[in-house]
């Protein structure tokens, strides 16, 4: 038998829930390239036409700000609301349907609730003395801070209606995150403002029409039920229960980004703009790669759990193994190419050779996160499909002190270099905090 005989029959033995984690795994990658192409267009496109500009630290600062409090909502919903399905899909399958109206009816107070509180805390914030941002990026941030408030209603259903969509297998909502990437793309192109309101404008558009979408395609599938203001159903409790562990966790680990736009603001004006570059290249790897392992193997991790404890550790530990190794291949392959794509990517228009140099460096210390950003988003995957949440957030509780740490230890020797080499060490002391609670939370079947 050849070799390529050998590679077939030993992958066609292989574990049918190997074979679940690849094929979610090759959906989501096909569909996060897609997503991750009319991002890179529109992350162009704003290159062209703002380069590293006050309008762009000021549409990144009030985005990031907003972005915060639905980032922690989506992902705790995920990691909860994934296997807490699996689990009444099996043992309870008529509950569904109340619990899914009742989740709806609560997602619909916590939109208006934030909304409330962005709309009276926001412009305290911006109105501080003490954000360092220069006072031309400050005052187009205070104006374009009310429309924006509209983003947090809808992200907010986009979350849940993503969490429903994942929970049930399907990762349609992966193709759907381009949306509104490709949204903010045509604003830019069409419209003739001046300032950062084809942004605003785009964005806006982009969040509403992608809700829609989300909205038709579960109501389709008759997955959308009409909200009920109640909580009767009998699995709040669960929900509660992980969901509270869970948002103290990951509330203090969403700090991270805005600790990094504090310690950019003070290097001067664009340094913001370098290192928001820099991390939307990193996560056109990392989404490739990492988005597609986490949402194909929380699925398939939550259905093994309720059968076989043994073979989810098994399965996992490999996973965790393939994509270390996965990491430092694009680790290396994005190093060498890093001045060309950066190039290829944004060098046009406003945006000049110097600011390629600039990005360039920076993205290349970024990438020392990727294997261990890998492996984590599978451990992660394998704690939650147990249960473990308490684990979860301490882990991330530790990731924060360490990436503060690193910040005050590194940004003052290497600048914004030292604020995203700061994230690399983050993620290493997470994968060994997160590999040790893997381990020690298996227990073997007798």
């Amino acid at each position: 038998m050849t070799i390529f005989g050998v590679i077939r029959a030993r992958i066609h033995n292989l574990n049918p829930d190997h074979h679940a984690i690849f094929r979610g795994m090759l959906w989501v990658a096909s569909f996060v390239f897609l997503g991750k192409l009319a991002g890179a267009a529109k992350e162009m496109v704003i290159a062209y036409r703002y380069g590293v500009s006050d309008e762009v630290d000021a549409y990144l600062f009030v985005f990031n700000l907003i972005g915060w409090p639905v980032s922690i909502w989506f992902s705790i919903l995920s990691y909860v609301l994934v296997p807490l399905a699996a689990r009444i899909r099996q043992d309870a399958l008529t509950d569904l349907p109340r619990f899914r109206a009742e989740l709806f009816a609560f997602a619909l107070l916590l939109g208006c609730n934030l909304t409330l509180i962005a709309w009276f805390g926001l412009p305290a914030l911006l109105n501080s003395s003490w954000l360092g941002l220069s006072k031309t990026t400050l005052q187009i941030a205070i104006d374009i801070a009310p429309s924006m408030i509209a983003l947090i209603p809808l992200s907010v259903l986009i979350s849940l209606f993503s969490a429903w969509m994942l929970s049930s297998g399907r990762h349609a909502n992966t193709l759907l995150e381009s949306v509104p990437a490709l949204t903010i793309l045509i604003a830019l192109l069409i419209l003739p403002y001046t300032g950062a309101s084809p942004l605003v404008l785009g964005t806006l558009a982009g969040f509403a029409l992608h809700v829609t979408i989300l909205a038709a395609l579960l109501m389709w599938k008759g997955e959308v039920e009409m909200p009920r203001f109640t909580s009767i159903s009998p699995h709040w409790l669960a929900f509660w229960q992980a969901f509270g562990v869970l948002l103290a966790g990951n509330t203090l680990m969403s700090f991270i980004t805005i600790i990094d736009q504090f310690f950019a603001a003070h290097f001067g004006p664009g340094i913001i703009a370098t290192l928001s570059y820099t991390n939307r290249v990193l996560a056109l790897i990392i989404g490739l790669g990492a988005t597609a392992v986490s949402r194909a193997t929380l699925p398939v991790f939550s259905k093994i759990k309720s059968h076989e404890g043994d073979q989810l550790q098994r399965i996992a530990m490999m996973w965790v193994r393939l994509m270390f190794v996965l990491g430092l291949f694009a680790m290396a392959i994005s190093w060498w190419l890093a001045p060309w794509a950066i190039k290829f990517l944004f060098e046009r228009g406003a945006f000049s050779a110097k600011n390629t140099e600039a990005v360039t460096e920076v993205f290349r210390y970024g990438l020392i996160q990727l294997p261990f950003y890998f492996s984590c988003l599978v451990l992660v995957s394998l704690l939650a499909s147990r249960r473990c949440h308490k684990l979860i957030a301490i882990g991330a509780t530790i990731n924060l002190f360490v990436k503060v740490g690193a910040n005050f230890l590194l940004a003052p020797l290497m600048g914004v270099n030292g604020i995203i080499t700061a994230t690399g060490i983050m993620y290493l002391g997470s994968f060994l905090t997160l590999y040790y609670f893997a381990k020690s939370s298996y227990k073997p079947a007798l």
